[in-house]
Formats: C-alpha cells, structure tokens, sequence
C-alpha cells in the first residue's frame, strides 16, 4: 500500500512538473510578445511622432512665416556683441518724384483779391507748390511707314524704261508684322518681368482700342526670341568665361514635350559670381534633370559652381562643385518648425551658422574685395567651421536618424567637404541665394501661366528670361534694352557677328523718359 501511494505521489509530481514546464513555456512565450509589442510600440510612437512633425511643418510651411529669419527677440549667440555702428534710420517725409518725369504746372489763383481786413487790392508775393503723380494706362499709337519713291526724270523722256527706286525702311524684328520694337519690348517685358499671362495683355490692350489674339502675342514672343537666341549664345560663351558660377533649377510643365502633358520638364539657371564685374544669367530649357543637361551646358567650363546638393553637378569635369549654407540652414529650420522636442541642437547648429553668414555680412558692409574677404574667412571662419565641425561629429550620435534633426546633421556631414570649399576662394559666396533669387521671377510666372504649349515657347521664355535677368543683375531697364535690340538685331546679317556691343555693359541707353 504504501509503495501505491509513493507511485501516486510521484505521478502527481510529475504531472505537476510538466505543467510548470508548460507555464514556464507560456511565460516565456508572453514574454516574448511582451518584448516585440515593446519594440512595435516604440516603432509606433516613433511613426507618430515623425507624422506629427511632418503636418507641424506642412502647417507651418503654409500658414507660418516664410523667412527663415529669427524673430525679434530671439537669443542668437553670433548677435551676443552689439555693434558700435549706430542705428540707422529711414528717411520720413514725401517720396521726390524723379526729374526725368514731365511736369505740367496747374495754377490756382484767387478769383477775389479784396483784402479781407481792410478792403484793399492783394498783390501776388510767391506759390506753394506740390506734386502729385499723374498715370495714364498703355498708351497705344500707330507708327505709318511712308517709303517715297524716285524715278528719274531723264530715264523717263529718254529711254524705253525707266527704274522706281523705293526708299528702305529699317529691318524689322518680325518682317511683315504689326509689332513694332516698342511694342515687342512691351509685350516681353510685361510677360516675362511683370509675370503678366497673355490673356490678361490681351483684355489691356483690348481696354485701349486694340483687338489682338493670345496666339498672335505667344508668335510674337516665339520669333523674337529667335531673333535674341544669338545673343544669348554670346552671352553664355562669356558666363563660361567667369572664375566662379551658380546653378539652379526649377520643374516648367510643357504640354508638347513628351507623350505625357501633365510630366515636367525643368529649366535649368547658371549666373556669375555674386561679385562679378559683369555678371550674366542664362536660363537653360532642358527636358530632364538628369547630369547630362549639366554636363552639355559647362563641357567649356574649368571652375567653381555653387550649387545646392543636388547629385547630378558631382562628377562634371572640371567643375569643382561649392555647397550652400542656406540649404543647410534651412534643414534646421524645418528641424524647429516641426519638432517639438529637443530643439537645442537645431538652436545649436542654427547659432554656428549665424556666425558664419555675421562674418559675411561684416565683409559686405567693408566692401572688401575678394583677397580681403578670404583673409577674413580664413582668420575668422575657419575656427568657427571647426568647432561646427565637431559638434555635428559627436551630435550625429544622439540623434534619431530618421528624426528631422537627424536629417539636418546628416545633410550637412554629408555635404561637408562642398560646403566648407567657400573659404578657399573670396569670390564665392557662403550661399547660392543669388540664383534662387534669379529663379524666383520664373516661379512667380509659373503661378500665373501654369505651363507652356510647345517646346518653342519653353525655349524663348529662357532666352527671354536670360536678357530680363541679366538687365536686372546689370541695373538695366529691361524694356529699354530690348528696344534696343529689336532695333539692332535684325540688321545683323549673321548668327557668328561680334556682339560685344550689344552686351548690357556696353550699352548706353539714353531714352526720353517721358
């Protein structure tokens, strides 16, 4: 009996041990689900808390401020020393109106001089003047070419024919045409200065008497470019001629180019240094974005190009490529705007850069020249750029990589060796800010116009764009100059003439204002 209750004993504990064995198995198994929730929970909050940031800076990109500018107030350690210079002030008061304007005097007088304290006759003793200004909408005229004829009076009593020579008039930019250099300067300079579409020149016109079609204005904008293409060659030959360049480029939707409408082409813009003499800006229509429209516009080039990070201009032949320091910033703004959490890396880094560009602005407001500028950037960037330098080596570390803070560091360790290169050369610029600026009157159009129909009108639009940016980096009035060249180009009987007169620096345009 007793040997039956130890059996009974011994199964129990066995049974007993299988079912902890059983527990255990499920514990570890709850474990193990415990564990992989832990991480999907972790990967969850990340998720989560990376799409919070990404509507936080939509929002922000949308309703918030655009500048990348700190706010009045904020701490910046690169502005921590007050400048000596004193504050300057604006100038208060009424706006002079320029001389060049036409004046037409207005008199008022009295109708009644009987002094009004004791009845005698007033005399006149001076004026009070003022000025307003008088606008007149597009003023529309007619230009009547009379070409007289001649014959010869003795041809005509003595021989059996006699020869009518007419009188030449001028060539003109679209033989033919209605158009008039005035009015073809008109028309190019308000579409592609003022980012007016053609339809609305067309109801402008229409308000002043003349009936016109968009698609007589689009041929108009067509050939004449044609007629400037040329010049703008001459112009690249002498931009791929500078020491130092920028390029950038923006999507232009063609509905002809490809078997897709709705796919975009770009246009690509390359200009001179900021501190060049004679700086020219080239817009280049292009129906990709691939390293090949690059490299076919800079194979004659050996030099600087500063660029955003854009892949595509690594590689090029003798092009040395030059990061963008507002590219890197603009990474840690977007940092600030969409995180919540951990700014102070983003207000670390955002200060190192500050530093950088107070010692740029000191070089502007010296005006040093490009020797002075890099002796200053080698005294006093170079150990700011050090210290930066380190800061994102042990930074990049502690930051999640997938975070915006993240993105920020690895952008601009990975574009160290290019954004540090401006220091070598005191012609390049801390930034490529110049070349958005000229690329930001196309995008202004683009709101308006949306897209181009052909591929010929893509193509006068950047050599359109080409004359009026490089009018306005020369401070050239764009409607003058195009005047000027619908004038002289269509004498010109070759493609290959010299047109070292006709580049903006050397023209004189004196026109009556009035």
């Amino acid at each position: 009996m007793c040997h039956a209750i130890k059996m009974t004993d011994d199964t129990q504990l066995l049974t007993l041990q299988n079912q902890l064995a059983q527990m255990q198995v499920q514990i570890d198994a709850l474990k193990k689900d415990k564990a992989v929730w832990q991480e999907d929970k972790v990967e969850m909050q990340t998720r989560i808390d990376h799409l919070l940031a990404e509507l936080k800076l939509s929002k922000s990109q949308k309703y918030g401020r655009k500048s990348e500018k700190a706010p009045r107030g904020t701490f910046n350690e690169a502005e921590q020393h007050k400048t000596s210079e004193p504050p300057k002030h604006h100038k208060k008061g009424k706006q002079s109106l320029a001389k060049h304007f036409e004046r037409e005097d207005v008199e008022h007088t009295l109708t009644e001089l009987a002094c009004t304290c004791c009845g005698e006759q007033m005399h006149h003793c001076g004026s009070e003047d003022s000025e307003q200004v008088k606008i007149i909408p597009a003023k529309i005229s007619v230009i009547k070419h009379k070409q007289f004829k001649y014959a010869c009076r003795h041809c005509e009593h003595e021989e059996l024919s006699c020869k009518i020579i007419t009188a030449p008039k001028p060539a003109q930019p679209i033989p033919g045409s209605i158009a008039s250099p005035e009015a073809l300067a008109a028309v190019v300079t308000a579409k592609y200065c003022d980012a007016l579409p053609l339809y609305r020149l067309v109801d402008i016109f229409e308000r002043g008497g003349l009936k016109i079609s968009r698609g007589t204005l689009a041929n108009w904008c067509i050939k004449v470019g044609v007629l400037i293409k040329p010049l703008v060659k001459a112009m690249q030959r002498h931009l791929l001629g500078e020491h130092s360049l920028c390029a950038d480029e923006t999507r232009v939707q063609v509905l002809d180019e490809g078997d897709n409408p709705s796919s975009n082409s770009q246009m690509w813009v390359y200009r001179s240094n900021e501190v060049s003499k004679q700086p020219v800006v080239i817009y280049d229509y292009q129906a990709g974005r691939s390293r090949a429209c690059a490299e076919a516009f800079l194979r004659d080039y050996q030099g600087y190009l500063q660029c955003d990070g854009y892949s595509v201009y690594d590689g090029i032949e003798g092009v040395i490529p030059v990061g963008c320091w507002a590219h890197a910033r603009r990474k840690y703004d977007e940092a600030l705007k969409a995180e919540s959490k951990n700014k102070g890396r983003a207000h670390k880094a955002i200060s190192f850069i500050s530093q950088l560009y107070k010692i740029e602005t000191q070089a502007k407001n010296k005006k040093l020249s490009p020797q002075a500028r890099y002796q200053l950037r080698q005294e006093k960037a170079l150990p700011i750029l050090t210290q930066f330098k380190a800061w994102l080596d042990e930074a990049s570390d502690k930051v999640i990589a997938g975070s915006y803070i993240g993105k920020a560091i690895k952008y601009n360790l990975n574009q160290w060796h290019k954004l540090i290169r401006y220091v070598e050369d005191g012609h390049l610029g801390i930034d490529n800010n110049i070349t958005e600026r000229d690329i930001r009157p196309f995008t202004t159009g683009r709101k308006n116009w949306l897209f181009s129909k052909s591929v010929n009108g893509a193509q006068a639009s950047a050599i359109l764009y080409s004359i009026v940016m490089t009018c306005r980096a020369n401070d050239i009035n764009p409607y003058y100059y195009f005047q000027h060249l619908f004038k002289t180009l269509p004498a010109r009987q070759s493609d290959d003439d010299d047109f070292t007169d006709l580049m903006p620096w050397n023209v004189h345009l004196d026109f009556d204002y009035s």
